[in-house]
């Protein structure tokens, strides 16, 4: 999804409008993603390997005003629960748009532009993203954001 990732675009959707309902259709079932979803506002997580069979009922769900994950992430966010721990998230919104649009090859000068930002302060993003993640190369910055979802291999 260019410019913004499921649960990114899913907060901008809530943000826009409070009253919106959103299920969220992905292919990460880790508790990381499930839980930054759930913190992000969506009502529904619905995994791609089981949306024939949970889709439907996830709208159904999610329109009587209930949250409907699919069993596959429920285990998840139990054992989160749980434990009492939240997604470790290092970065800022911006942060992770900056991160994603660098893993998507785009060049400083690109991002500054699709983020209505100077090139100075797409830059300050990336240096900050890079030093928060303690990655300083490209390619290690691509592969960290492949392993979390903002981007597709």
């Amino acid at each position: 999804m260019p410019l913004l990732n499921g649960i990114d675009a899913a907060r901008e959707i809530q943000r826009a409008c409070r009253r919106t309902r959103t299920i969220l259709l992905t292919m990460h079932a880790e508790d990381q993603y499930v839980l930054q979803g759930l913190q992000g506002g969506v009502q529904g997580y619905v995994l791609k390997k089981q949306a024939v069979m949970d889709l439907v009922q996830a709208i159904q769900e999610v329109c009587r005003g209930n949250v409907y994950l699919s069993p596959g992430v429920s285990a998840a966010v139990v054992e989160a629960y749980q434990s009492k721990k939240g997604p470790r998230d290092l970065l800022t919104s911006r942060e992770r748009e900056v991160l994603q649009l660098v893993a998507e090859g785009k060049t400083t000068k690109e991002i500054a532009s699709l983020l209505g930002v100077s090139v100075k302060t797409a830059e300050s993003h990336r240096t900050r993203v890079m030093q928060k993640l303690d990655i300083h190369e490209t390619a290690s910055l691509v592969r960290y954001a492949i392993r979390r979802g903002l981007i597709q291999a």
